[in-house]
């Protein structure tokens, strides 16, 4: 393919060019440090107020502070801290505090293990806790009344990062206002911005974490919402930058790029509207069906943000689907970036009770809040061919097992002396070796014919047909020694329609 079709935007996403012009002028013009006294350094100062301010208003933050991060890790790390060393103080104070962790079943696992680490470290001794979900994937709202009252704090995303599923978050504050206004609130933020409306400072959240590489900006910054009045512990001590709330050289690069993304989220234009991104879904969906109509979506569109979708195919494992999209240029995932590295069905879709199947082989398709109806348009447009070059896959097989009569056809034949004029009419004619690895490897310019070849054992020949049948054909020739597996993949080709595939006849006389 020529270009590739990016769908594993919950991942992480290209840098928008504003945030990478901006980067490049904080790494150029404006490289002062904002610590610095001088004009230099009074510049670069101006620029990080500027976006800081600007983050406040997206994030509606009110009287709240927002401070610079690397990232959501270590924006939750330090909202943990900040809470469990309340909750240790208060324990000091011979105050009655919750001795529960509660955190919901689905969440990144940066929370729990966030959770596990500050409770072992500070010596608390509290239950870790995780909060039930339904089948939608929203949390348990009874579970969570009858856990909230032994809590001492309480973690809960906006939305997540695998399903997209949005939580009730309205719901779930009602819950702690009536039931345990002593817990203190850390929510995720990661996937809600640019695709949910915030409004912070109307919440009783106390933390909220965000993550800059999910919305255009690059690797390496992050924002942390804390709620006026919430505790906080540093989780950074030293030069008392960011007002002493997170020390260290701020990352002037990363937070003028940001300020970027931000910039282009409030002033609207650059990004799909809500209702447009539902649109947008819908013709991805189409197009899934199209190729597999047995198609199953892990978690229902009316509670899930319009940029993910998660589904299955029964029969086929994930990485099959996966890889059939690859084969057109269009990338998504299995599961989420940080767990596909694990072979282990989704622990977020066994928690919202899937059947195990499903939850072994899922596949996250997600796009961009810069994605465009062209952009889609070409989306669907390859995941149509994908669909063709499975059928034409499908028929290879039978191809294969079955198969014409191998009879001879002087027109599918070269013959070693015609080679060299073969390929200098044909230049972009490949020469294809069917026989075994070992044997190629061996012998890479298979049988003496001067000229490499691409080694596709007669096995895996099925494997690439989807890709040559579903391409602009390019001239084919197939070489073996004894000529029967040559043989076999020319009928093949031609039996299917490829006309420009040849074997090599005599090979062994070269």
């Amino acid at each position: 393919m020529n270009t590739t079709i990016y769908l594993d935007c919950n991942a992480t996403t290209p840098v928008l060019p504003t945030a990478l012009a901006a980067a490049q002028e904080a790494m150029g013009a404006v490289f002062g440090n904002p610590s610095s006294t001088h004009a230099t350094g009074v510049q670069a100062r101006q620029w990080v107020d500027a976006v800081r301010a600007r983050a406040a208003r997206v994030l509606g933050a009110g009287a709240g502070d927002v401070l610079f991060t690397s990232g959501a890790t270590e924006g939750i790390q330090t909202a943990v801290l900040s809470a469990l060393c309340a909750v240790r103080d208060r324990l000091a104070r011979g105050e009655a505090v919750g001795k529960l962790l509660v955190y919901g079943a689905t969440e990144h696992k940066a929370v729990p293990e966030s959770l596990a680490h500050w409770n072992r470290v500070l010596g608390l001794h509290l239950e870790l806790q995780a909060l039930p979900v339904a089948r939608s994937g929203r949390h348990d709202l009874a579970a969570l009344r009858a856990l909230a009252p032994r809590a001492a704090l309480v973690c809960t995303m906006a939305a997540n990062n695998e399903t997209g599923v949005v939580s009730d978050l309205a719901g779930i504050e009602a819950v702690l206002q009536d039931v345990a206004p002593q817990a203190y609130w850390l929510v995720d933020c990661v996937q809600a911005l640019g695709k949910l409306p915030l409004h912070l400072a109307q919440t009783r959240i106390d933390y909220a974490p965000f993550s800059g590489h999910k919305l255009y900006a690059p690797k390496g910054i992050g924002l942390l919402y804390v709620r006026p009045g919430a505790p906080f512990t540093p989780l950074m001590a030293g030069g008392g930058q960011e007002d002493g709330l997170r020390s260290g050289t701020e990352n002037m690069v990363g937070i003028a790029a940001l300020g970027a993304v931000l910039q282009a989220l409030e002033e609207g234009g650059s990004f799909s509207s809500h209702s447009q991104m539902l649109q947008f879904r819908e013709l991805l969906t189409l197009s899934l069906r199209a190729v597999w109509p047995e198609i199953i979506f892990n978690a229902d569109f009316n509670d899930s943000l319009p940029t993910t979708l998660n589904f299955s195919v029964p029969g086929l494992p994930g990485s099959a689907v996966v890889d059939a999209l690859g084969a057109v240029g269009v990338q998504v995932s299995a599961g989420s970036a940080c767990s596909a590295k694990k072979a282990a069905p989704s622990y977020v879709l066994q928690a919202m009770g899937v059947p195990a199947w499903q939850a072994a082989s899922a596949v996250r398709m997600s796009f961009g809040a810069m994605a465009d109806a062209d952009f889609i348009a070409a989306a669907c447009a390859r995941i149509a061919r994908c669909g063709a070059g499975l059928q034409a896959r499908a028929a290879a097989a039978e191809a294969m097992r079955c198969g014409p009569p191998l009879e001879a056809d002087p027109a599918m034949h070269l013959v070693p002396a015609e080679l060299a004029d073969f390929f200098q009419q044909h230049p972009g004619a490949v020469l294809v070796d069917v026989r075994e690895p070992q044997e190629h490897a061996a012998d890479p310019q298979p049988l003496g014919c001067g000229r490499t070849a691409l080694n596709v054992p007669l096995g895996s020949l099925e494997s690439r047909l989807a890709e040559w049948l579903g391409a602009a054909p390019a001239p084919l020739v197939f070489v073996c020694r004894s000529g029967q597996r040559s043989q076999r993949a020319v009928h093949t080709l031609r039996h299917l329609g490829y006309a420009q595939a040849w074997q090599l006849k005599d090979a062994d006389a070269i």
